[in-house]
């Protein structure tokens, strides 16, 4: 009878092992930049749009040690000429949302990727794209891939383009209005070295707009 008890108390072990692993979280803690309008819009309309709260976001937790990784990691565009401000300013860790704290890229469908500089397991996305005042994004799609060409693990974390007007494949996610919080975006921990960001104008204007873009994760094993 011991026998068969110490064997089960391995088994048991054994079998809560991965459990454990996962339960070993701790809330991701953001510098969010200071909000620049107050108040819930009501005059912004969208068939896809994402019900508004008015509440920011809770916590989200991540694996135990997640760090950011994209700081001051190189960044490449669609549009290789910014009308306004510069690639690097997206990973520059600046979010504040005035002028001289975005990039602007041109009209229709445009991208900004970051090369991490290795293969990760992704546990968290931010976008800030424009947050001076409220908006709603077309088409916001987020890709992780292994190479910088997207030929290899490619996986979509994210895609509310409900009519494919993008030609990337229809998205089941929803529109949001941007806000200071910024948009996080759950990878799940898949694993990939380059992070895709498109977009396709917004609701005030043609144009696409990013303040910045962070990656959290930890090495890929």
């Amino acid at each position: 009878m011991t026998k068969k008890i110490v064997v089960l108390t391995c088994l048991l072990a054994v079998a809560l092992a991965p459990l454990a692993a996962r339960q070993a979280t701790e809330e991701l803690k953001l510098k969010l930049p200071k909000p620049m309008f107050i108040g819930t819009p009501t005059n912004i309309k969208s068939p896809n749009l994402e019900v508004v709260t008015g509440k920011s976001r809770g916590p989200f937790l991540v694996p135990v040690g997640t760090k950011l990784l994209s700081l001051k990691r190189p960044v490449t565009s669609s549009d290789r000429q910014p009308v306004i401000g510069e690639l690097e300013m997206i990973t520059d860790g600046e979010k504040e949302g005035g002028d001289g704290y975005f990039v602007e890229l041109g009209p229709g469908k445009q991208f900004v990727q970051i090369d991490l500089g290795a293969r990760y397991a992704l546990h968290a996305i931010l976008a800030w794209h424009y947050h001076s005042q409220a908006r709603v994004y077309r088409d916001v799609i987020v890709s992780v891939a292994d190479d910088k060409d997207f030929l290899r693990g490619v996986t979509t974390i994210f895609n509310n383009d409900h009519d494919n007007s993008s030609g990337l494949g229809i998205g089941k996610d929803k529109e949001y209005i941007e806000t200071f919080d910024g948009k996080l975006f759950d990878p799940k921990g898949v694993k990939a070295r380059h992070v895709r960001l498109y977009s396709g104008g917004n609701t005030s204007n043609d144009m696409n707009h990013y303040v910045e873009v962070e990656v959290y994760g930890l090495p890929a094993k």
